[in-house]
């Protein structure tokens, strides 16, 4: 069986790694054991970061609902269970949404919850 030299695909290798830290700090874009230590950590906090963003987004509307409710006079505690108790199936999302853009329909939605 004939000798596999393996100069080519290691060159094409570190090159992969090295075109995906261009923009990197320091050692990180230039040295491929550093670079590649580095691509793997920011592929961990891509994966993490894709779940957190869904997070705050959630956390951000259900501030923006507490904010408008409570200038009617009523909790978000309570809206949501109103919410709950007719069997009204608006996410968070579409509420701030509403809440922000439309004030009397968010309003219509608000009487029909607390009575």
């Amino acid at each position: 069986m004939a000798r596999v030299k393996k100069g080519l695909t290691k060159r094409a290798k570190h090159k992969k790694i090295l075109k995906s830290t261009k923009g990197y700090r320091g050692a990180r874009s230039r040295l491929v054991r550093t670079a590649k230590e580095a691509v793997l950590h920011a592929g961990e906090y891509a994966f993490s970061g894709r779940k957190q963003r869904k997070r705050q987004k959630r956390s951000l509307w259900v501030v923006q609902l507490n904010a408008s409710i409570r200038t009617y006079g009523t909790t978000y505690s309570q809206f949501i269970r109103g919410l709950k108790d007719l069997n009204i199936s608006l996410n968070r999302k579409i509420l701030a949404q509403i809440a922000s853009s439309d004030q009397t329909t968010f309003k219509k939605i608000l009487q029909k919850v607390v009575k």
